[in-house]
């Protein structure tokens, strides 16, 4: 069905010092079967996009650069046959859906490729209800696309692929804006079509602890060969694979660490191993009972803090878009240096509630207080020199002719120049892993890439606030360690963090204190150890196999035996 047979690809402008860097793809051969599901892995800006890219004819047709090799696809060379010509075999699935939607309303937005394939209008109404139905997002079909949260969105690009029943369905990281429950009913639904109707799915993912279960066979890319000796990439399934590569889920590492055999990839085949760890035995009912070590549990700043003016505060806040009330009598007071962890299933509010601390978003009841300033009172160039904000697409930030110029920008709008910044350019984007890309145009930056960008374009200015807007999309784990790494760095200045995401792994490893949202509503404020614990839907991958709070990470579970 597919074909890569030594695929070298580098992309336009990307030469260094008067030298051509290493190309994104390197002499890439593979095969994939008719009806496999396969995963593309690998670190942040190791060519995973690029790769799917290949398959639609992106790369070379659109990106242009220097190509040499064959793509076949469907028989279809993709040198010869252009994106259009493969549309109709192809379904593709960028990492931003907004990138891709040309309508206004969801049920006309999955239409629009079926009626240029001058498709009959009754064929197309029923295709139009099925995928509705088979992600789940019936009830969106009259909406404005622009009024959807970013995980709906995502669910609506996917139908609109599904729809023209592609022989091949290629996804770019499709989990990545989803909350748990949504990745699983998205995942479960693609396979169900791998299996049911034989489609043929490639999908790159950073969260391998979603979908490694699923797959038939994995690709790893390690990044761009540099030298004459790169790393090859690993092909084969999913076990075998990341037995090997660097970067992998969290119950992987640590069965990789404990030497468990098979190594497990779900949480039920990891209960296998439970009874050979100190400090458990088994109940009676075959359950595992883990005795607790009380100093290993860290609670959480959200309780029993000695009282300071609180840097964010909201009372009673409650706001709805056009009649649609999207925030419900909220009241939350976070004090000055925690590190809190907003989380909640998409559309729960997550975003409008950091719109409202901002200022892009007025409370309808309520106040908002920041740094003790009611927020009514100011403008957001007011708050923004005390609070950074990056939002979910990162691209929002992002318009100078180069990275050194955004966050010279940035600076600027403080009264600063790059000479007097608290912190240096150089150093910021080397602890971003931005080494080097100074220069660079923003928006030829990978996904992941642009997300840190627009953190650097943030922290540069050292605020006394910062406000992020699912910050790890794109970010493989390494690059989510490092950001941990840093934010906690900040956080231990004094800096306050609110972080609106669905990443439960990086909750676990970075936050205080969690605020879930539903509906609107705040339904838990607590220590984030407790809460994640306590939270079938958004307890971490060791948090569920363990069920103890002093068991979230690879890192407790050494420490315990």
């Amino acid at each position: 069905m597919i074909h890569f047979e030594h695929v070298t690809y580098g992309y336009p402008d990307t030469e260094r010092d008067g030298a051509h860097a290493p190309p994104t793809l390197a002499d890439l051969s593979l095969h994939i079967s008719e009806g496999e599901l396969v995963v593309v892995a690998g670190p942040s800006g190791s060519g995973k996009s690029t790769l799917l890219r290949c398959l639609n004819g992106l790369v070379p047709h659109f990106y242009g650069g220097r190509f040499a090799g064959h793509v076949r696809v469907a028989g279809l060379d993709t040198c010869v046959h252009e994106p259009r010509d493969l549309a109709a075999t192809v379904g593709f699935v960028f990492q931003d859906p907004e990138s891709q939607f040309v309508t206004g309303r969801v049920a006309d937005e999955i239409a629009f490729g079926l009626e240029n394939f001058n498709v009959p209008p009754t064929t197309i109404r029923l295709r139009v209800e099925e995928v509705l139905d088979q992600l789940g997002i019936a009830a969106l079909r009259d909406r404005p696309v622009h009024t959807l949260s970013g995980g709906e969105k995502q669910r609506v690009a996917i139908a609109a692929a599904l729809a023209l029943r592609p022989r091949v369905l290629v996804l770019d990281e499709p989990t990545s804006q989803l909350d748990p429950e949504a990745a699983e009913e998205v995942l479960t639904a693609l396979q169900r079509l791998n299996a049911d109707l034989g489609l043929t799915i490639v999908l790159a993912e950073h969260r391998l602890e979603r979908v490694a279960q699923f797959a038939d066979r994995m690709v790893y890319l390690p990044g761009p060969v540099v030298g004459a000796h790169g790393h090859a990439p690993l092909l084969g399934p999913p076990r075998q694979v990341l037995r090997h590569a660097p970067l992998v889920p969290p119950l992987v590492e640590l069965g990789r660490r404990l030497g468990w055999e098979p190594l497990p990839l779900t949480i039920k085949e990891g209960r296998a191993f439970l009874s050979g760890l100190p400090g458990g035995r088994r109940t009676e009912d075959g359950g595992q009972k883990i005795d607790l070590s009380p100093p290993l549990i860290r609670e959480g700043k959200g309780e029993g803090c000695v009282q300071r003016p609180f840097a964010i505060e909201l009372e009673g806040v409650s706001f709805a878009y056009n009649g649609h009330p999207a925030l419900r009598d909220v009241s939350l007071a976070v004090q000055p240096g925690e590190f809190v962890a907003i989380m909640g299933r998409n559309g729960s509010g997550k975003t409008t509630l950091l719109k409202h601390i901002i200022g892009l978003l007025r409370p309808d009841r309520g106040r908002v207080r920041v740094m003790g300033q009611d927020t009514q009172a100011l403008s957001v160039a007011d708050i923004a020199r005390q609070v950074g904000y990056v939002p979910q697409n990162p691209g929002l930030l992002l318009f100078a002719d180069s990275l050194r110029d955004e966050l010279r920008f940035t600076l600027a709008n403080h009264g600063l120049s790059l000479a007097t910044a608290p912190i240096g350019l150089e150093a910021l984007l080397a602890r971003l892993g931005l080494a080097g890309l100074a220069d660079t145009y923003p928006r030829d930056l990978s996904v992941g890439q642009r997300q840190r960008a627009a953190l650097a374009a943030i922290l540069i200015t050292r605020p006394a606030v910062i406000l992020l807007d699912e910050p790890t999309r794109g970010l493989d784990y390494a690059a989510k360690a490092e950001l941990v790494a840093l934010l906690k760095g900040w956080q231990a200045e004094g800096c306050t963090i609110l972080m609106a995401t669905h990443d439960v792994e990086l909750v676990a490893r970075a936050a205080d204190r969690v605020v879930l949202l539903s509906a609107g509503q705040v339904v838990a404020d607590g220590p984030a150890r407790t809460v994640l614990t306590d939270s079938l839907s958004f307890a971490p991958q060791l948090g569920k196999l363990f069920g103890d709070p002093a068991r979230l990470t690879v890192e407790d579970v050494l420490a315990t035996l």
